[in-house]
């Protein structure tokens, strides 16, 4: 069971030697944008490391790091009203937090081509954020079958939610 409230999982995936690695991260480290970051940064990796936190069955933050270059995507701005991390994450891309009538759409902020390196393009993460039948849990699984640990992330999410 995860320790944070709010938090359903936080895992990492990266590549070495060629294989994706992925694992579960505890989920004090969703809790604050720098503390992901570091932890993020520790793993090797010969292609950049990810970071996928899935929140309340509601949104989720997903982050790719080369180096010192941070990319961020969050699913779903309105999660900012609530989140200190959401928050964090538009203080980050330096995008305002939704107010009023903003806060009636739904629409992912960040870098939606993070992954079009790795085959998934920028229109296919939009409309998978814009998908509003699915859990963030299942958007995520989507984009781990897509750049091809699936079973890997599905292990750690698993040994997460024990």
């Amino acid at each position: 069971m995860p320790d944070q409230p709010g938090v359903d999982f936080a895992v990492v995936a990266y590549r070495e030697e060629g294989r994706w690695e992925v694992g579960g991260l505890p989920s004090w480290v969703a809790e604050d944008l720098d503390a992901l970051l570091r932890v993020l940064r520790q793993q090797p990796s010969d292609g950049g490391t990810i970071g996928m936190v899935s929140f309340d069955d509601d949104y989720f933050v997903t982050v790719r790091l080369f180096g010192d270059d941070v990319r961020l995507l969050l699913s779903d701005v309105t999660a900012a009203e609530d989140s200190p991390l959401a928050r964090q994450v538009l203080d980050a891309l330096d995008l305002p937090i939704p107010e009023g009538d903003d806060l009636e759409q739904v629409q992912p902020a960040g870098d939606l081509g993070l992954f079009a390196d790795l085959g998934i393009s920028a229109m296919d993460l939009g409309a998978l954020c814009g998908e509003l039948d699915l859990y963030p849990d299942e958007m995520l699984s989507d984009i781990a079958t897509k750049l091809g640990f699936a079973e890997a992330f599905d292990q750690a999410v698993d040994a997460a939610a024990r």
